[in-house]
């Protein structure tokens, strides 16, 4: 269990904490269905802070921009309620 102790930088392991806040507030149901636009921004407001604290790249932060907006799409299209159409 502990053969990955140790093995990343202080700064790789506050990137990988925070990339799982991201990918947690993406996969966040209930936000996505009860308010699309609040869900959108706070995915946003998450990869902007990455990005100002130099925690990815611009690359990075493009994806996770261009990842929030459609996962926003697919929100407004109504994904969650009638999956598989």
């Amino acid at each position: 269990m502990n053969s990955f102790k140790n093995m990343l930088t202080p700064h790789q392991e506050q990137k990988f904490r925070t990339l799982g806040s991201w990918h947690r507030a993406l996969e966040n149901c209930a936000l996505r269905m009860e308010c699309p636009d609040a869900y959108h921004e706070e995915l946003l407001r998450l990869a902007d802070e990455m990005d100002r604290q130099r925690m990815i790249s611009w690359q990075e932060w493009r994806d996770l921009r261009l990842e929030a907006d459609q996962a926003y799409l697919r929100a407004v299209a109504g994904e969650d309620y009638h999956p598989g159409t």
